[in-house]
């Protein structure tokens, strides 16, 4: 079986081409910010980057009907939960109107099926970050009015959940874990059997993360907002600039871990305070499951740091073992998700 995935983000698309599990071919198709400006909203980007793609691989020496299946990111679609998703009109419909939030990971299932429909094939999106598997307890905050949402890093998480399970001999669905992403964007998530039961999701809550506040004192939140800012330049703000770059002055990861090498107090100082909330999370996750927890797995970029991750492990290493698993792969975790439903493992979630 051989399958084209399609990933869009903010500046680029990428694809790639597996067959079966092996990856032919790969390919990021930058997008200058002239090219984006023409266009009012993310559909109106739909056809342009579908030429792209096209265009690239045709290049690449592949032909539409070369592939059994077209497979994209999901993006800001309604609650669903986890799986393989076959591209229908309501997931169509519902990234031309857009009503949960603009995000380029809206078009992955969208250029998916305009791609498939072009040879006749299948389209499919796997875990979006609108993946919800909360418990209704877990929706709830302390303010009747307000819910808490589950919007995170469903595709690593589900595929480093898997994998964390091979490693402990088990099957995911027979697993408690507790996952956290450590990336630009964090969360820590409890996995009760296969299920995604309750998250931290750095866009609300939960620890810091590179440029993300996460829980922030409401009070002073509140005092923030009328101190003459607008709503926009609030939430650029705790959105973009607030995390670690708010207290050190960048996102580099890799600079923070060498300035804390060196000693620099500043540095140092606040790298702990971001230590200290990650082993706060995962303790509140174990809770969640009863700490009953089969393993602790520290997975995305941040991950590379087998220091970062010792210094979180020295908080919470009593409570499970531990599984270091770097990186994430996002266009095989999507293969793997297309593969499972064209081999019959599972069958395709309806929209």
């Amino acid at each position: 079986m051989k399958v084209l995935i399609i990933n869009p983000g903010a500046t680029s698309t990428k694809i790639a081409v597996f067959e079966e599990t092996e990856q032919l071919f790969k390919l990021g198709i930058d997008h200058s910010a002239e090219e984006l400006d023409q266009f009012e909203r993310v559909i109106d980007q739909a056809d342009y980057r579908k030429n792209a793609i096209l265009t690239a691989i045709a290049d690449a020496g592949f032909q539409l009907s070369d592939f059994d299946a077209v497979c994209g990111r999901g993006g800001l679609y309604r609650p669903i939960p986890s799986g393989t998703y076959a591209v229908n009109d309501k997931v169509m419909a519902d990234v031309e109107a857009a009503p949960y939030g603009e995000h380029p990971s809206n078009l992955g299932a969208y250029l998916s099926k305009k791609i498939g429909d072009m040879v006749g094939i299948p389209a499919f999106f796997v875990d979006p970050v609108c993946v919800d598997e909360m418990t209704e307890l877990a929706h709830y905050t302390g303010f009747a009015d307000f819910r808490r949402l589950s919007l995170f890093h469903a595709l690593n998480q589900k595929a480093t959940g898997r994998k964390a399970a091979e490693k402990l001999g088990k099957k995911y669905e027979d697993c408690n874990l507790i996952v956290c992403h450590l990336g630009g964007g964090v969360s820590v998530a409890a996995h009760d059997h296969g299920r995604v039961v309750d998250v931290f999701n750095v866009k609300d809550e939960g620890a810091m993360g590179l440029d993300r506040g996460g829980a922030l004192p409401v009070n002073q939140l509140i005092d923030y907002c009328f101190s003459g800012k607008t709503k926009a330049e609030v939430k650029k703000t705790m959105g973009r600039r607030a995390g670690m770059l708010s207290y050190v002055g960048t996102t580099d990861f890799r600079v923070i871990c060498a300035k804390v090498v060196e000693g620099d107090p500043k540095f140092v100082e606040a790298y702990q305070a971001l230590v200290y909330q990650l082993a706060k999370d995962i303790g509140a996750m174990a809770a969640v499951l009863h700490f009953d927890v089969d393993a602790i797995v520290y997975t995305a970029g941040m991950a590379y740091e087998q220091f970062f991750c010792d210094d979180i492990s020295a908080y919470v290493s009593k409570i499970a073992p531990i599984i270091r698993m770097p990186g994430e792969e996002e266009m095989r975790s999507l293969a793997e998700g297309a593969l499972r439903v064209l081999h019959g493992e599972q069958e395709a979630a309806i929209y």
